[in-house]
């Protein structure tokens, strides 16, 4: 990685997180890196937007009260050199499957920064659940020594590589660290979807089930997909487009030209 090249890092788990440290202390090792991220978690807000924000000096760069799409923003047209990629991370948690890509605010950068034609990387660390209430998981610098490894490989040769003239971005999903280095697989998101909701009252809780069925002998995903290659200890790695392409079809075209004689 050449000290030139120039990086914008954010994240939606917020400035002070541990994992955006890892990936700022790793790629600032061998590039120029300038961190435009949220003052505080502001996970699952997907590509919302503020019509103005208050930015806070910090000692990684800036901390933005706003969306992780707000940093990007900000960062790239005011804030910070314009980059040459864009690195969204390290997720405490995993973004898989097909439902996640509009809701996570980490791959939510990255399409933020796609729709600037800059090349974006999303990291996440897989993290399995028990017991445990999420929220009360500690997460060590430690435990990102594998996402912050394959990220760095990635930035320092994918530029090059001529991968992102195929890719607006790479969405990442990287394993907890087991002794060697994992192994990564190009996958394709999952497109499992399990979302219900129950009501008791006033009020409607909703319930993702998605992540109840994360045993790697009962796993139902296809190989090739993003959660199985994790779930079985693989980093993920999905090449992925933006803006979203169209399906154009006869049958449309036939409701449309039917419109005026209705």
């Amino acid at each position: 990685m050449s000290d030139d090249l120039e990086i914008l890092l954010t994240n939606d788990d917020g400035i002070d997180s541990t994992g955006i440290r890892a990936l700022y202390d790793a790629l600032s090792a061998h590039a120029n890196v300038t961190v435009v991220a949220p003052a505080d978690d502001r996970s699952a807000c997907g590509r919302s937007l503020s019509h103005e924000v208050e930015v806070d000096d910090h000692e990684l760069g800036y901390a933005v009260h706003g969306t992780p799409a707000d940093c990007v923003v900000a960062g790239l047209a005011e804030l910070g050199p314009f980059p040459d990629l864009v690195v969204a991370g390290c997720n405490k948690g995993a973004n898989l499957g097909e439902y996640v890509l509009g809701r996570s605010g980490t791959i939510s950068a990255a399409v933020e920064a796609a729709f600037f034609d800059v090349p974006a990387i999303a990291t996440s660390l897989y993290v399995p659940i028990d017991d445990t209430p999420f929220a009360e998981i500690e997460m060590t610098a430690d435990d990102y020594t594998e996402a912050t490894r394959v990220t760095t490989y990635l930035a320092e040769r994918a530029l090059e590589a001529g991968v992102f003239e195929h890719a607006a971005y790479l969405n990442v999903n990287v394993p907890l660290p087991e002794g060697e280095a994992a192994p990564i697989e190009i996958t394709r998101p999952s497109k499992r979807y399990e979302m219900d909701a129950e009501r008791d009252g006033t009020h409607v809780t909703l319930h993702d089930r998605v992540w109840d069925d994360m045993a790697p002998d009962a796993l139902p995903d296809p190989e090739g997909t993003d959660r199985r290659a994790v779930v079985e200890g693989r980093i993920s790695v999905s090449p992925l487009t933006a803006p979203h392409s169209t399906n154009h079809h006869e049958a449309l075209d036939e409701l449309a030209d039917g419109y005026s004689s209705h």
